[in-house]
Order: structure tokens, then sequence, then C-alpha cells
């Protein structure tokens, strides 16, 4: 069985940065790319960004391009979501995502495991 489980989230003032984290334990060979997407109240969830299987690809929402930064540590098999200069518009449900392919996707229709989610709330 392969498990994901965010972290990080909070209440976090505009402007601040923040970092999430992505742990991936059990059935790891099940994982190869991964992604961060999130939910805001009421709207369709929505890709953020994603790391390919070795990390040396990254793909990132124009939406966030220059504020979020993806990585991950294979060793620790964690993934981590860098976000910078949060605005009111990043509140959301943070979820991250694995599949079996080398390259991540924008697509979540593309992901087979999900993990639970992580709150992000940012005050002005």
């Amino acid at each position: 069985q392969l498990t994901l489980v965010e972290s990080g989230g909070g209440l976090v003032q505009a402007g601040d940065s923040l970092r999430l984290s992505c742990a991936v334990s059990g059935r790891t060979d099940y994982v190869s790319a991964m992604a961060w997407f999130r939910q805001s109240a009421g709207k369709e969830r929505e890709f953020v960004s994603g790391i390919s299987q070795n990390g040396g690809y990254t793909d990132v929402a124009e939406s966030v391009k220059g504020r979020f930064f993806v990585s991950r540590n294979s060793a620790k098999n964690e993934m981590y979501l860098e976000i910078d200069i949060l605005k009111r518009e990043d509140t959301a449900v943070y979820y991250c995502a694995g599949r079996g392919r080398e390259y991540p996707s924008q697509s979540e229709e593309d992901y087979t495991t999900w993990g639970k989610g992580t709150q992000v709330t940012v005050s002005s």
C-alpha cells in the first residue's frame, strides 16, 4: 500500500513564506512523478506544480510561477512545496499526488495516489 501525507499548512500572513511537505510511505516504488494540487472553497482542484522522478524536471502553473517552487528528496521519500510571498488567493487545501510515470502531468486524472491535504489559510 502507498500513502501520501501532507504537512506544513496553517494560518499565515500575506507576504510570508511557507514550506509544505509530502511524505511517501509504503510501496514507494509505485510512485515516480509527483505533483501538488490545490482546491479553494467553491472551486475546482487545480494543478500547482509537479516534479519528475529524478527531480530534474519541474513544471509550475503560470498563475504561481516565480512564487512556488517544488523539490523532492528521494532518499527521504519526501516532496516539498516552497511558497513565497503568500497571497490571500493562495488560501486552499493543498494536496500531493503521485503517479507511476516518470514525468508529472497537469491533469489530476493522471494521478493514482493522493494525500488527504493540508489547509493553508492566508490572512491579510
